[in-house]
């Protein structure tokens, strides 16, 4: 088998594993439950006057730990990210990935440029940043948090 090959099954194989790590933002939750790929701490919360939220943390292959906050209804409402890679927005996003993009898009005309991004629209807010080696970022649906829970609160 030749390098290429060998490489592009590799690809292919990291690809699967992030695809499968993951919540979808405004869904339920989902996670890989491999020990050698990820790991996965859950933590359940109630913040002062509010109803009560899981928080799951995964930490994924690539060393970006994820954590999920899910509604006690099972939908995730938040999620929240940090680690030496950029989460895989398009898999964490699900059906509001769109929505960021284009948000993106405006983001990066009005600034000149790439780099940190803050979309704040009344359906979803994605804050992104850091540099190579050190991501961060947060996603959350307002009309979703729980009673109670402010932005602050995702940590």
């Amino acid at each position: 088998m030749g390098i290429l090959t060998r490489c592009s099954a590799a690809f292919a194989l990291i690809l699967s594993l992030v695809a499968s790590a993951h919540a979808e933002l405004g869904s339920t939750p989902t996670w890989l439950m491999d020990g050698n790929n990820s790991s996965m701490n859950q933590i359940d919360a109630t913040a002062p006057g509010s109803t009560s939220y899981t928080v799951s943390e995964t930490r994924l292959a690539s060393g970006t730990v994820v954590r999920e906050y899910v509604a006690h209804s099972g939908t995730v409402f938040a999620i929240v990210w940090t680690g030496p890679r950029m989460a895989p927005l398009s898999t964490l996003l699900g059906n509001y990935f769109s929505t960021y993009l284009q948000g993106l898009s405006a983001a990066h005309a009005a600034h000149g440029g790439y780099g940190p991004a803050a979309i704040e629209q009344a359906g979803l807010v994605v804050h992104t940043g850091g540099h190579m080696g050190a991501f961060a970022g947060i996603a959350y649906l307002p009309q979703a948090l729980p009673q109670g829970i402010s932005p602050a609160d995702l940590r």
